[in-house]
């Protein structure tokens, strides 16, 4: 790292999920005064990671993945006062935003129309207005103070990386709607990254927990994961869920297929029950009104989470001991990374480690 350009790892087309990251020097963006910047000792790899390099979102142009950062502040501006050099911080999907509107006021910036992600979108304000954002796989990263997030003393810096995106995004909603108060008994719909995440943290906050997948191959999983109940489907929901009507006050659900069968699931739901999607599903939902109506049911979603709900997730992981399971990479082996996740290989999650900047496999 250089005062003018960091090293990254580029993807500069399609080819980046294939094997074709392009190690380059990047100017990182422009100083603000309550900037810092990060030494980057590790980074998760995550579903949207490989969707931006591979252009699912927005047309390709050279863009800098990682949005699941852990490091060290090396840098701070004159205006920051939540960190200083040496902390240890984690920084997740959202880098910035208009912090103007009432949603900013009220700390729920996740949701705010001026939202910048941390990889891929172009900075809507300050020094940096109109130039595109780099993301976590890179020797360092320079953004706002209030989206980097310290670390507990006792936490893993390597098991954290992945509670910046896959842990927060079901944590969140979880922590909004009472996941193991007001709503004891939660369903996680898909064990893979998310899901496997929705598992753990439910458990630890109180809940008891019934996992939702294709078949049996995940069951043993998610069982050693802490789920109590497991339902295996097929291509006959009803049938499926059978004697399981009305079991669960709140759903998580993680998957993203073209359709997602909502009926289905309500039926799942005990009256005042909650189904939250956190995955993206492109085709419009088919929700049918009566079960909504008459078991005061409902179908809402939930993006990401605010630096708040890191911290609480943080200090909820370190007083739990919640480990997401997760294999270790090399960042220099990063291209051979991408592939396997690709090939859907993760058991759950992958997290690349500068190991040049103190990182520990």
């Amino acid at each position: 790292m250089s005062d003018e350009t960091v090293g990254s790892w580029v993807g500069l087309d399609a080819a980046g999920v294939t094997g074709g990251l392009q190690f380059q020097q990047v100017t990182p963006k422009a100083w603000d005064e309550d900037d810092v910047d990060v030494k980057i000792m590790y980074c998760g790899i995550c579903a949207s990671d490989y969707g931006v390099l591979k252009g699912e979102y927005a047309p390709l142009e050279p863009r800098v993945g990682g949005h699941e950062i852990v490091g060290e502040v090396v840098r701070v501006g004159p205006k920051v006062a939540n960190l200083k050099v040496g902390d240890m911080v984690g920084v997740g999907w959202q880098c910035d935003a208009c912090r103007e509107c009432d949603l900013c006021k009220n700390k729920d910036d996740q949701y705010c129309a001026g939202i910048t992600w941390t990889l891929g979108l172009k900075y809507g304000r300050g020094a940096a207005k109109g130039t595109m954002s780099h993301g976590g796989f890179a020797k360092m990263w320079r953004g706002a103070s209030r989206y980097a997030v310290k670390l507990p003393a006792s936490l893993d810096p390597g098991n954290a990386a992945p509670l910046l995106c896959a842990g927060v995004t079901v944590y969140s909603p979880m922590k909004t709607y009472g996941a193991g108060t007001t709503r004891k008994r939660v369903g996680v719909i898909g064990i893979g990254g998310l899901g496997h995440a929705a598992v753990l943290i439910a458990k630890a906050m109180g809940a008891q927990v019934t996992a939702i997948s294709r078949g049996e191959a995940k069951k043993a999983d998610a069982l050693a994961l802490g789920a109590t109940t497991y339902i295996s489907t097929g291509k006959d929901l009803k049938e499926d869920f059978k004697g399981h009507e009305n079991s669960l006050d709140l759903i998580i659900c993680t998957i993203n297929p073209d359709v997602l069968p909502v009926a289905d699931y309500l039926s799942l739901l005990a009256p005042k029950g909650l189904i939250v999607v956190v995955g993206i599903v492109l085709t419009p939902l088919a929700v049918p009104t009566i079960p909504l109506i008459i078991g005061g049911r409902g179908v809402v979603g939930s993006n990401i989470g605010s630096p708040e709900d890191i911290a609480d997730l943080f200090a909820l992981a370190a007083e739990k001991d919640i480990k997401l399971w997760v294999q270790r990479w090399n960042m220099d082996d990063i291209n051979k990374a991408m592939v396997d996740f690709g090939d859907g290989k993760p058991n759950y999650r992958y997290v690349l480690v500068n190991t040049d900047n103190g990182g520990k496999m």
